[in-house]
């Protein structure tokens, strides 16, 4: 099983929709998913489908990680019945652990190791899951070094534009430091240049800038800004069910790019000597 934080140091560079579109992407691929929503203010919860509950917010899960159980806290996205409504797609798994206020008590610079092994509680022993994608707040506090300390790899989503390539630059840096402080196994899954715009000078010039900071780090394929994106996530509807050719095109792109994230993940897991 693979757990990728998503992050990002700066907010409004499409993260949540990054991570709703790598979950329609393995929702499409077969995959069984869970969605951890640590964001507080709970988009990708919503972009799912799933309607708040205090009762099973993934806060409370946190604040008592050794007694509640993860299985009895998901529920499946709406998304679920529609791939077998409209394309036959049976027996699927996309199941969401949602966010909400509660988590945000753990939001803050100075959690203790004891605190930033919550989540890895919550998630011992988990099965039947392929993938499991974590939507953290766009900061460095305890919610996002929770996540990371449960996670494989870091999947960084970056706007192309001079404060994001700088933040990106600066969480690449911050990865390194929890790797060695806290997380011995963990490593980045690459950098998304989101809502890329091609027509755009300053986005060709921040791109080229990213490939010469990143290297091999920026991954292919970048995600151009989709016009009726936010009608899509309004709708609560996984981009591959959306009619029309633009989403068929960002969906091909979302299955392109979940390829090259579970690939890198299956590269990184350790050889048995046979």
């Amino acid at each position: 099983m693979q757990v990728v934080s998503i992050s990002s140091l700066k907010g409004g560079v499409g993260k949540t929709s990054v991570t709703t579109g790598l979950a329609s992407a393995a929702l499409a691929a077969g995959i069984p998913t869970l969605v951890v929503d640590l964001d507080p203010h709970a988009d990708a919860s919503t972009a799912l489908g799933v309607n708040p509950d205090r009762e099973l917010e993934v806060g409370r899960l946190l604040k008592a990680p050794k007694r509640v159980f993860l299985e009895d806290n998901v529920v499946a996205s709406p998304w679920v019945r529609r791939a077998a409504a409209l394309n036959g797609q049976q027996n699927r798994v996309l199941n969401v652990a949602y966010g909400g206020s509660l988590s945000g008590i753990y939001d803050r610079p100075d959690l203790g190791r004891r605190d930033l092994r919550r989540l890895t509680t919550v998630l011992h022993g988990l099965e039947g899951y392929g993938l499991v994608l974590i939507d953290c707040p766009p900061s460095l506090n305890g919610l996002t070094r929770m996540a990371w300390a449960a996670s494989n790899r870091v999947l960084l989503v970056a706007e192309p534009g001079l404060f994001s390539v700088a933040g990106t630059e600066r969480t690449l840096r911050a990865i390194q430091l929890f790797k060695q402080e806290y997380a011995p196994k963990l490593a980045p899954a690459g950098i998304v240049a989101n809502r890329v715009r091609p027509s755009s000078t300053e986005h060709s010039y921040r791109l080229e800038e990213m490939k010469q900071m990143f290297g091999t780090l920026l991954l292919n394929p970048q995600i151009p800004e989709v016009a009726n994106w936010q009608q899509i996530q309004g709708a609560a509807h996984a981009v591959h069910h959306w009619p029309g050719e633009a989403a068929r095109g960002t969906a091909a792109l979302y299955d392109e790019l979940l390829g090259s994230v579970v690939k890198q993940g299956r590269e990184l897991r350790p050889r048995v000597a046979r």
